[in-house]
């Protein structure tokens, strides 16, 4: 399959990510998240991918755009923020997907505090990547791409 014949790669971001940067930068590094944007539109050009890069503070935005990616995506990675560890709504948005699904966490998860450490999401994902910063999405992507040829 020729990748850029693909349908974009949904990017879904959740709740405070919009603070990256200032919010917390020691777990969370010094980046923003138009710094992260900036860089995976262009790991996204290298590996002949489109993104479709989204922030919401908003679970129902979340939910919303899981269940467009079914339709409208050809791959899903999601950074769900603290919803990762709370949202049974955007879990169950997440099963009926059939497209690739991969979640990133800037942060360790699971080396920080204990209801962090357990995710409603992972088992409706692909991968779980933690603890890479800004790279966890570009290994994302790169192995949603392999998964999409």
């Amino acid at each position: 399959m020729n990748v850029s014949n693909l349908k974009p790669v949904f990017v879904l971001n959740g709740p405070n990510l919009n603070l990256l940067g200032t919010r917390n930068v020691n777990v969370y590094g010094a980046k923003t998240l138009d710094d992260i944007e900036a860089g995976l539109l262009d790991k996204a050009a290298q590996l002949k991918l489109s993104i479709d890069f989204r922030q919401s503070n908003q679970e129902g935005d979340l939910i919303t755009w899981c269940q467009e990616a079914g339709e409208a995506a050809s791959g899903l990675i999601i950074n769900a923020g603290g919803y990762t560890h709370t949202s049974v709504a955007l879990r169950d948005a997440l099963e009926p997907l059939t497209i690739p699904v991969y979640e990133v966490h800037l942060s360790n998860i699971y080396a920080r505090e204990d209801f962090r450490r357990t995710s409603l999401l992972s088992e409706h994902a692909v991968g779980v990547i933690a603890g890479f910063g800004e790279a966890g999405y570009h290994f994302a992507l790169e192995e949603l791409a392999k998964k999409l040829t």
